[in-house]
């Protein structure tokens, strides 16, 4: 018996390009339940994430024109890892492999039909994997190609090139949602589950419209969340360093006693400041990096939910009572 299949896609103030993608991801659906890989029970849920303008409103116009679409609306924004997570466990017990994709159509859709031959193979997990990086800037490829390569020199496990397009099989979602960390870093949570897994390469296109909602800030915050959730590799080189500057001091003190024993050493302030300078950095960097652990485990430690689904378009929205 084909496989049922969920696509889940984050969708968050995506009202410009949700009427030019949403067709295609149907269309996507529908060949491969056509070509017999995928089952008829197969659905494209989309997840609102706490959109401000008409998204939700579009997405229960789509879940009322096609019983293949659905959705799923979040009480708030908390962020595109929280969204994609959120519509892999509403999933999980629906169908028996799920594929994640972004709304912006800047994945290609056919590289789904690989994706599936791969779990129809044995493949439990399928990564869409980047195969070059020409429709870029410079700076974006620059930062982006940086972005995986500090990863992965920081500890955190990470596939190269690939961002949240892939397909995950029910099995291993089961397996996912043991993983109660708070700070999502999906990147880095799907690979520590292990099972059987490969790749896919593919070309990703330009946005077809609206604006990207992935700036440099937040791929900053997102590789800062990806190392401090994903490993203690910079713990370890404040206390490398800590060990070298150490070293560094002791041989300037034993520099000072001899030099002021043998009657050479002259006043000055500027070797004593920039000693003072220097130290002072490093111990602030260093206070900086213990309080992103130490303000990670706080966050860890309150379990508060990692989302909070407010309306899905199979049932009938809630009104409040009349006091």
């Amino acid at each position: 018996m084909p496989p049922v299949l969920y696509i889940v896609i984050p969708c968050y103030n995506e009202q410009e390009v949700l009427p030019i993608t949403a067709p295609q991801f149907l269309q996507k659906l529908l060949s491969l339940r056509d070509l017999g890989k995928i089952s008829d029970e197969s659905r494209v849920l989309f997840v609102n994430d706490g959109s401000r303008d008409g998204t939700w409103e579009l997405i229960r116009k789509l879940a009322a024109s096609d019983a293949h679409y659905l959705g799923i609306s979040q009480s708030r924004n908390r962020g595109h890892q929280n969204a994609v997570l959120a519509g892999l466990m509403e999933a999980k017990d629906r169908c028996d492999i799920t594929i994640s994709i972004d709304c912006d159509g800047q994945d290609d859709i056919d590289a789904m039909d690989r994706m599936v031959d791969a779990y129809l193979e044995g493949c439990e997990v399928v990564y869409g994997v980047r195969a070059s990086r020409r429709t870029d800037s410079f700076f974006k490829r620059f930062t982006a190609q940086g972005f995986y390569k500090f990863l992965a020199a920081m500890g955190a496990e990470v596939v190269y090139n690939h961002a949240d397009y892939r397909l995950i099989s029910a099995r291993v979602l089961r397996e996912l949602q043991n993983y109660r960390e708070v700070n999502l870093f999906l990147r880095g949570l799907v690979p520590l589950v292990g099972f059987k897994s490969t790749t896919v390469s593919y070309d990703r296109a330009e946005r077809l419209a609206g604006k990207s909602h992935y700036p440099l800030g937040k791929m900053l915050a997102l590789a800062m969340n990806g190392i401090t959730s994903l490993s203690v590799k910079p713990l370890r080189l404040i206390m490398g360093f800590g060990l070298l500057v150490a070293l560094v001091s002791f041989l300037g003190v034993v520099w000072a006693i001899v030099t002021a024993l043998t009657g050479q050493s002259v006043d000055g302030w500027a070797s004593m400041t920039c000693i003072v300078c220097f130290v002072s950095g490093v111990q602030l960097i260093s206070l900086g990096i213990i309080g992103e652990y130490v303000g990670k485990t706080y966050l860890e430690v309150k379990q508060r939910p990692r989302y909070i689904i407010s309306e899905r378009t199979w049932e009938a929205p809630t009104k409040p009572r009349n006091s």
